[in-house]
């Protein structure tokens, strides 16, 4: 039994329209707690989730903390809406903090229990600050009202094994492990700076932990800096109403139409009860939106040895709809069972493997030239219990290979790794070498953008091809869609307060395929309307998938299809159900205006969030090489003539491609204009203290930062 360093009596809040209306706050360099109160102040300028993280984080640093100063936060939220059980997609943690990876805020979040567990428990919120001086375990009874500090150090690292035992170890008996969720990471979140969290949740089924993940920017890195092993919430009860809903009948009336929809149209629209997430990878392979060998292009003949289908005849557990949270009918989280890991500190272990979803496939198969879906399965393990940010990883190797065939690094300078693509047998090895901090493990995990510097000062690489094609954006990997030819997606990406991830804007397909958006115009509304609702899921402690991935019969016939104009509704109503308020769609968007403005200028704050970060890396534009212009050169060659007034004939293979390139800038710089106009912010990327003023967040501290850079 683990040495008790510390105990704390609570009384738990009883929940009153979606909020506790309490925080917690512990800081683990000297044990203490502190009970803190949510006011209405804080609910009307930041409603929960993301945005309580934010508001907290920003109380917590000064500009000159770094992402390992002991006042650093990681901050938790469910949100207001997190813990119902009536409609698909409320179990979400929202999670932020001051990234390894960026040096700015990140906000990342996951699925599972604990999130909203943590709220039933009588918090809206959890703050973790300080270093504690050896490894803790920290326990949070809901029931009891108790939260407990205990010595973390014998137990192991890595999440299979560490989720396991601590579940075990809290729960009452059997039964009661659905009621126990960790939050731990894993052997590799010590070495390098993409360490993630992962959320567990018990599944009775398989009498086994499943996990999901609070990956992007550096979370379990910063965790285990500050020597914190687990979290571990307990609450047993769950029930249709903890929340204590002002209208409980409208919340079931539209989960039940929902629910309804799932059950009518999964089938002929996504499978995501049958696939998941990775339902899309023949799709993206057809658009040409499928990274492929680090984005130099948009799909691959092999591709159909990764299919959907390959995965689910061949490792997915057959009948199975699995949610990971009460409630959701989506039931998108597929795993595989009794998986036979053959390499590694693990080899000859059957595993239950969570995945694969969409990012992996992607990330870890196609765009790394890796067609071999035992070997997907096998990497997406090793990432989840190692504790490494599966995009990041993914991303950073498909640069490393390309380095390596184009002479910038070599086999010796890798440390004998033979990093081609793929070679998923180097690629389990570096994991490896990751978990244990050894060879150029010790730097993999350090990403892109410190890479660079590497290959470049010690290797003698060449400086531009390498920020050509290295692929991040603020310190942050991208995430796997290659957008080539969706100038929206490339701000989508680029413009994102955090660095490029899809949660914030995802227009491929509205921009390139069905071109929807044709004008700059159109496209800086969508890069308005897009990133603030999504922002929205993460201020209430929504999953995103339920919005858009399975739609009314009859949306097409809508003024906006893409809006999934019933879906936006159902989510108004259902707001307004559970807190009693009465907003409209349009204070929907307001209100994550508030807070999308906030972080922007949290970034002012820490140094950065200005226009001379919002540029992409070019791969993300257009061709770099020879071999991407000469992939899709009839295309390419089209567009000097339409776009240019350009005679490709007369043209070398050299002058084609610059000229490609000073076109294709010079759109983005026109996109950057509008968008930042249609925001409200000026031609640097700053929001103004008039729009700041309209939308109710001219307050002192902002406009402070703010004025000196007008």
């Amino acid at each position: 039994m683990a040495e008790i360093l510390k105990e704390y009596n609570y009384t738990p809040a009883k929940l009153h329209r979606g909020y506790a209306n309490k925080s917690l706050y512990i800081n683990v360099g000297d044990l203490s707690i502190v009970e803190k109160e949510v006011t209405q102040w804080m609910k009307d300028k930041f409603v929960g989730g993301k945005g309580f993280d934010l508001w907290y984080l920003w109380n917590a640093v000064t500009p000159e903390t770094k992402w390992d100063s002991p006042e650093n936060e990681i901050v938790m939220s469910a949100g207001p809406l997190g813990a119902l059980t009536q409609y698909s997609g409320t179990g979400k943690t929202l999670v932020a903090s001051i990234s390894p990876m960026t040096g700015i805020p990140i906000d990342s979040n996951a699925g599972g229990y604990f999130g909203p567990l943590l709220k039933l428990s009588g918090w809206d919120a959890l703050e973790l600050q300080g270093k504690a001086d050896k490894d803790v375990v920290i326990f949070i009874d809901g029931n009891k009202g108790i939260i407990r500090f205990e010595e973390g150090e014998e137990y192991p690292e890595d999440t299979h094994l560490l989720a396991e035992i601590l579940t075990e170890r809290f729960a009452e008996n059997e039964d009661d492990k659905v009621n126990v969720a960790v939050v731990c990471t894993g052997s590799a979140a010590k070495t390098g700076y993409m360490g993630m969290l992962n959320f567990s949740f018990y599944d009775p089924r398989r009498k086994t932990c499943r996990y999901k993940q609070a990956a992007r920017g550096g979370l379990g890195t910063i965790l285990r800096d500050k020597k914190i092993k687990a979290l571990v919430v307990r609450f047993k009860g769950v029930t249709g109403n903890l929340n204590d809903v002002a209208d409980l009948a409208t919340i079931n009336r539209i989960g039940i139409k929902y629910h309804k929809q799932m059950h009518d149209l999964d089938e002929k629209q996504n499978r995501m009860r049958t696939i998941g997430t990775a339902n899309t990878v023949m799709v993206m392979n057809k658009y040409d939106l499928l990274p492929t060998r680090n984005f130099q292009t948009g799909g691959d003949p092999e591709t159909y040895r990764i299919a959907p289908e390959v995965f689910v005849n061949q490792f997915l557990t057959q009948g199975l709809h699995d949610g990971c949270w009460y409630g959701c009918t989506m039931s998108c989280a597929k795993c595989a069972d009794n998986f036979l890991l053959t390499s590694g500190p693990y080899a000859g272990t059957r595993v239950t493997v969570d995945g694969p979803e969409y990012e992996c496939v992607a990330g870890l198969g196609s765009n790394l030239g890796i067609f071999d879906p035992q070997a997907i399965l096998e990497e997406n393990f090793y990432c989840d219990t190692y504790g490494i940010d599966l995009i990041s990883f993914a991303t950073t190797m498909a640069f490393v290979m390309e380095c390596v065939q184009r002479g910038q690094v070599t086999r010796e300078q890798l440390g004998g790794l033979d990093l081609r693509f793929g070679n998923k047998d180097a690629v389990l090895e570096l994991m490896h070498l990751m978990s244990r901090g050894e060879g150029f493990g010790k730097i993999a995990g350090l990403g892109i953008r410190r890479l660079k510097k590497i290959f470049v000062e010690e290797f003698g690489a060449d400086e531009q091809l390498l920020n050509d094609i290295g692929m991040e954006n603020k310190g942050l990997e991208y995430s796997e869609y290659c957008h080539k030819e969706s100038l929206a997606q490339q701000g989508g990406f680029a413009m994102t307060n955090k660095g490029p991830q899809h949660d914030e804007a995802w227009l491929i397909f509205m921009d390139m395929v069905n071109n929807q958006i044709p004008t700059f115009e159109d496209k800086a509304y969508a890069l308005f309307y897009y990133p603030m609702f999504r922002t929205w899921f993460g201020l209430c402690g929504l999953c995103k998938l339920p919005w858009n991935d399975i739609v009314p019969a009859d949306n097409y016939k809508t003024d906006v299809p893409a809006k999934v104009p019933e879906h936006v509704q159902n989510y108004v109503d259902i707001f307004n159900a559970v807190t009693g308020m009465s907003i409209d769609k349009d204070e929907l968007i307001r209100q994550s205006e508030r807070v999308y403005n906030f972080q922007r200028v949290f970034n002012l704050r820490m140094g950065h969030g200005k226009r001379d970060e919002d540029y992409p890396p070019y791969r993300s534009c257009g061709p770099v090489s020879e071999e991407e212009y000469l992939s899709r050169q009839e295309l390419y060659d089209k567009q000097l003539v339409e776009k240019q007034g350009l005679d490709p004939e007369k043209m070398t293979l050299t002058e084609k491609i610059a000229a490609t390139r000073a076109y294709r800038m010079d759109q983005y710089e026109q996109l950057m204009d509008a968008v930042y106009k249609r925001r409200g912010w000026t031609m640097n990327g700053v929001p103004t203290p008039e729009h700041l003023k309209e939308i109710g967040m001219d307050l002192p501290m902002l406009l402070e930062v703010v004025e000196p850079h007008l």
